[in-house]
Formats: C-alpha cells, sequence, structure tokens
C-alpha cells in the first residue's frame, strides 16, 4: 500500500466523519429556519469557498451552452436530494435516515446497467434486493410513526444516483473544483428567487426568516463542513481507488449513530440495527465484487 493510499483512505476516514456532522448542523438548525434557507447556506457558502480557489488555481473556465444546461440539471438534482433529506432530518434520527439513504449504491449499480451498458451479474443484483430488504426494515417503522417522511431520503437516493451518473460524465472533462462551484452557483439560481418570492408569505416551510443566534452557527456549520467534507471525498479519489476507500463510507452509519446518541439522545431500535447491518453486507458485498471482476466499485456518494 503507498504513502498516496494510505492519504486517499485517510481522507475517506475524514469524509464519513465530517458528513454526519454536516447532517447534525443542518438537524439543529431551529425549526423556524426554513430548510430552503439551509440550502442556501449549503450551496451558498461552497460558491464563495470553492469558486476563488477554483481561479486561483486556473481551474475554471467558461461553460459553453450544453455544459450550462447538464449544470443546471445537476443542480436541480443535488438541490431535491439535500432538501429531501435536511426534510426527513427534521422528523427522523440521522442514523435512519442515513441508513435508508445508503440503498442509492445499489440504485446507481442498477442504473450503471440499464443506461450506461454496464455489465450487472445476478449476484450483484440478488445483493442490492437485499440492500434493498434491509432499507425496508429501517423504513417500516419510520412509516407507521411518521408517515410518507420516511420515504423521503429514498428520494434522496434516487435523486443523487442520477446526480452521479452526470457528474460520472461531467467530471471527465472539468475540474472537481470547478465542478463543486458551477453546481453551486447554479443551486443559488433556483433558490435566491425562491427565497424572495416567499419572503412575507407566511408559509412556515419556505419563508426565510433573519438567522439569530444558534441559527447562525447552524447554517455556517452546513455549509463550511459539507464544502469541506465534498473536497475530502474529491481528494479520496484522487489519492486511492474506489474499489478500495469506497467500503469505508459505511463509517457513516456509525459516526452518525454517535452523533445522534449524544446530540439529539437518539437510540438506534433493534429494527434500525438489523436494516443497517443488512444494508451495510450487502453494499460491501456488491465493492467485492467490483474489485473480484477487476472493476472499478463506484463512487460512494458523498452526503447531501
Amino acid at each position: 500500500m503507498t504513502d498516496r493510499t494510505i492519504l486517499g483512505i485517510l481522507f475517506m476516514i475524514g469524509f464519513s466523519i465530517l458528513a454526519p456532522v454536516m447532517d447534525s448542523f443542518a438537524k439543529a438548525t431551529p425549526e423556524e429556519v426554513p430548510v430552503l434557507q439551509i440550502l442556501a447556506a449549503r450551496f451558498g457558502v461552497q460558491a464563495l469557498l470553492l469558486l476563488p480557489i477554483a481561479l486561483w488555481m486556473r481551474h475554471a473556465h467558461r461553460p459553453g451552452r450544453g455544459e450550462l444546461g447538464l449544470h443546471v440539471v445537476r443542480a436541480l438534482l443535488i438541490l431535491v436530494a439535500t432538501g429531501c433529506f435536511f426534510t426527513a432530518l427534521r422528523f427522523m434520527p440521522i442514523a435512519n435516515a442515513i441508513a435508508i439513504f445508503f440503498v442509492e449504491p445499489f440504485i446507481l449499480t442498477l442504473m450503471g446497467g440499464f443506461f450506461l451498458g454496464e455489465s450487472i451479474g445476478p449476484r450483484r443484483i440478488i445483493a442490492c434486493l437485499v440492500g434493498f430488504l434491509g432499507a425496508l426494515l429501517v423504513i417500516q417503522p419510520s412509516f407507521a410513526d411518521l408517515g410518507p417522511v420516511s420515504l423521503l431520503p429514498v428520494v434522496t437516493a434516487f435523486c443523487f444516483a442520477f446526480y452521479m451518473v452526470l457528474t460520472r460524465q461531467m467530471a471527465k472533462r472539468t475540474h472537481p473544483l470547478a465542478l463543486q462551484g458551477y453546481t453551486a452557483i447554479a443551486a443559488m439560481l433556483f433558490i435566491v428567487p425562491l427565497l424572495w418570492g416567499f419572503e412575507g408569505s407566511g408559509i412556515a416551510a419556505l419563508d426565510p426568516v433573519w438567522p439569530r443566534g444558534l441559527a447562525v452557527w447552524t447554517l455556517l456549520g452546513v455549509g463550511i463542513v459539507s464544502t469541506i467534507s465534498h473536497l475530502f471525498v474529491s481528494f479520496a479519489l484522487r489519492f486511492a481507488p474506489a474499489a478500495t476507500i469506497a467500503p469505508l463510507q459505511y463509517l457513516e452509519i456509525v459516526f452518525a449513530t454517535i452523533l445522534g446518541y449524544y446530540i439529539f439522545s437518539d437510540i438506534p431500535d433493534g429494527l434500525t440495527v438489523l436494516g443497517g447491518t443488512i444494508i451495510v453486507g450487502s453494499g460491501l458485498y456488491v465493492f467485492a465484487r467490483e474489485r473480484a471482476l477487476g472493476r472499478p466499485a463506484r463512487r460512494p456518494p458523498p452526503a447531501p
């Protein structure tokens, strides 16, 4: 194992620690702050931090008309994914939401076969189905308590899978710093008019408020930690093979459980633990099959 591979592993472990921290900041944001405003902090800070770096390092360029359209679609997908996930966090423990979201690698595996013509053997199809079964074990008690809200992480998983397919194609031509920066700008083009349009509307879920006290720090935390965590996963993939670091992302569930317990007093029930274990085991099997067949495992999804 080379020094670069070890560095990549360390970056991935750092990402797996930071991603639940970002989710914790989002969950801790006072309820009077609408999710749309949390998204504005998340993508606004990302744009302010990454674009100057991309320009300084000369990775930025002027996108063509076709590329601009792809950035808009990519931004819309990540907006819906992140918005659904942050909304779910207002009602669900972090560990539960992340466990359900981790059906995303299985969705991405199946999409690779349907849309990209990648070969998918019967063993990996079975592993994907088992992973979905694990997710259902987590969803079932949540659905009984919360109703359709418990399905929001599933919507996040589907949107993020499409987002990753698009990213995989665009990353061949655009540096990650510029790609993330452009996505943040495109996302703000959706968010700012919505915030302006719903200001004073009285709709609690959409009407922006002036952040005060705790809200100031949690919004800054969401923006800064999400930016750093996404850079961590980008550098992890630069230094180490995806097949080596991808399984490490499942550490997110561990750190999310720890943070949920100490910050929000969330204790996962037996079905959540069983379902999460099945999801992790199925995901590790899919990555093991990728390596055994000599194919690089798909990039692990960073937390919305």
